[in-house]
Protein backbone atom coordinates (compact mmCIF):
# COMPACT_ATOMS: atom_id res chain seq x y z
CA UNK A 1 0.00 0.00 0.00
CA UNK A 2 0.87 3.26 -0.72
CA UNK A 3 1.27 6.35 1.61
CA UNK A 4 -1.57 8.39 0.02
CA UNK A 5 -3.95 5.20 0.29
CA UNK A 6 -2.65 4.78 3.98
CA UNK A 7 -3.75 8.41 4.74
CA UNK A 8 -7.00 8.62 2.81
CA UNK A 9 -8.04 5.53 5.11
CA UNK A 10 -7.36 6.88 7.92
CA UNK A 11 -9.07 10.23 7.43
CA UNK A 12 -12.04 7.89 6.27
CA UNK A 13 -11.95 6.27 10.15
CA UNK A 14 -11.50 9.93 11.78
CA UNK A 15 -14.53 11.27 9.84
CA UNK A 16 -16.66 8.14 10.54
CA UNK A 17 -16.18 8.49 14.46
CA UNK A 18 -18.52 11.57 15.19
CA UNK A 19 -21.01 10.06 12.44
CA UNK A 20 -21.45 6.35 13.99
CA UNK A 21 -21.49 8.19 17.24
CA UNK A 22 -24.45 10.53 16.23
CA UNK A 23 -26.35 7.73 15.10
CA UNK A 24 -26.25 5.89 18.38
CA UNK A 25 -27.59 8.80 20.41
CA UNK A 26 -30.32 9.04 18.14
CA UNK A 27 -30.67 5.37 18.07
CA UNK A 28 -33.73 3.41 20.34
CA UNK A 29 -31.00 0.74 21.11
CA UNK A 30 -28.76 3.23 23.37
CA UNK A 31 -31.87 5.19 24.84
CA UNK A 32 -31.90 8.30 22.49
CA UNK A 33 -34.33 10.46 21.32
CA UNK A 34 -37.20 7.96 20.86
CA UNK A 35 -36.39 5.39 23.46
CA UNK A 36 -35.62 7.53 26.58
CA UNK A 37 -39.09 9.77 26.61
CA UNK A 38 -41.06 7.19 26.67
CA UNK A 39 -39.30 4.82 30.01
CA UNK A 40 -38.41 8.54 31.84
CA UNK A 41 -40.99 9.56 34.91
CA UNK A 42 -42.97 12.09 35.07
CA UNK A 43 -43.80 14.49 37.90
CA UNK A 44 -47.15 14.70 38.28
CA UNK A 45 -47.82 17.16 41.66
CA UNK A 46 -45.13 18.34 43.98
CA UNK A 47 -46.27 19.55 47.59
CA UNK A 48 -43.88 21.56 49.46
CA UNK A 49 -44.31 20.70 53.45
CA UNK A 50 -40.66 22.83 54.25
CA UNK A 51 -38.15 24.62 52.60
CA UNK A 52 -36.20 21.22 53.34
CA UNK A 53 -39.59 19.15 52.69
CA UNK A 54 -41.78 17.85 50.11
CA UNK A 55 -44.28 15.60 48.96
CA UNK A 56 -43.59 14.54 45.41
CA UNK A 57 -46.33 12.84 43.15
CA UNK A 58 -44.11 10.51 40.50
CA UNK A 59 -45.66 8.98 37.52
CA UNK A 60 -43.69 5.61 36.29
CA UNK A 61 -44.35 3.30 33.19
CA UNK A 62 -46.09 3.35 30.10
CA UNK A 63 -49.80 2.41 28.90
CA UNK A 64 -51.53 0.83 30.81
CA UNK A 65 -48.74 -0.51 33.19
CA UNK A 66 -48.62 3.59 34.55
CA UNK A 67 -48.49 3.78 38.47
CA UNK A 68 -47.98 6.61 40.24
CA UNK A 69 -45.43 6.55 42.91
CA UNK A 70 -45.98 9.58 46.26
CA UNK A 71 -42.23 10.33 47.66
CA UNK A 72 -41.24 12.16 50.75
CA UNK A 73 -38.16 13.73 49.91
CA UNK A 74 -35.43 15.29 52.09
CA UNK A 75 -32.23 16.16 51.74
CA UNK A 76 -31.37 13.16 53.03
CA UNK A 77 -33.65 10.44 52.06
CA UNK A 78 -36.36 9.60 49.67
CA UNK A 79 -39.28 7.36 51.35
CA UNK A 80 -41.63 5.84 49.29
CA UNK A 81 -45.11 6.89 51.03
CA UNK A 82 -47.73 5.02 48.53
CA UNK A 83 -47.97 3.91 45.14
CA UNK A 84 -51.29 3.37 43.26
CA UNK A 85 -52.46 2.91 39.58
CA UNK A 86 -52.51 5.69 37.62
CA UNK A 87 -55.88 7.26 36.70
CA UNK A 88 -57.06 7.35 33.25
CA UNK A 89 -56.01 10.17 31.23
CA UNK A 90 -59.84 12.03 30.77
CA UNK A 91 -60.17 11.29 34.97
CA UNK A 92 -56.73 13.35 35.27
CA UNK A 93 -58.60 16.00 33.17
CA UNK A 94 -61.67 16.28 35.46
CA UNK A 95 -60.37 16.05 38.52
CA UNK A 96 -57.49 18.45 38.04
CA UNK A 97 -60.17 20.98 36.77
CA UNK A 98 -63.49 21.72 38.30
CA UNK A 99 -66.37 23.30 37.22
CA UNK A 100 -66.30 27.47 38.11
CA UNK A 101 -69.55 27.48 39.39
CA UNK A 102 -68.76 24.22 42.05
CA UNK A 103 -65.62 26.17 42.60
CA UNK A 104 -67.44 30.00 43.46
CA UNK A 105 -70.47 27.62 45.27
CA UNK A 106 -67.69 26.20 47.53
CA UNK A 107 -65.88 29.36 48.23
CA UNK A 108 -69.28 31.47 48.68
CA UNK A 109 -69.66 28.37 51.34
CA UNK A 110 -66.61 28.83 53.11
CA UNK A 111 -66.84 32.48 53.11
CA UNK A 112 -70.40 31.99 54.54
CA UNK A 113 -69.16 30.11 57.23
CA UNK A 114 -66.33 32.14 58.07
CA UNK A 115 -68.70 35.21 58.83
CA UNK A 116 -71.30 33.33 61.02
CA UNK A 117 -68.38 31.82 63.22
CA UNK A 118 -66.27 35.24 63.75
CA UNK A 119 -69.93 37.10 64.52
CA UNK A 120 -70.96 34.67 67.53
Amino acid sequence: MDPFTSMLWFVVVLAAIPLVLWLLKRSALVGGATGSAAGTPKTVAVLALSPSQRVVTVELGQGEERVWVVLGVTPQSIRTLHTMGAPAPGAEAAAATPGPSATFSQLLGRLRQGAGGGAK
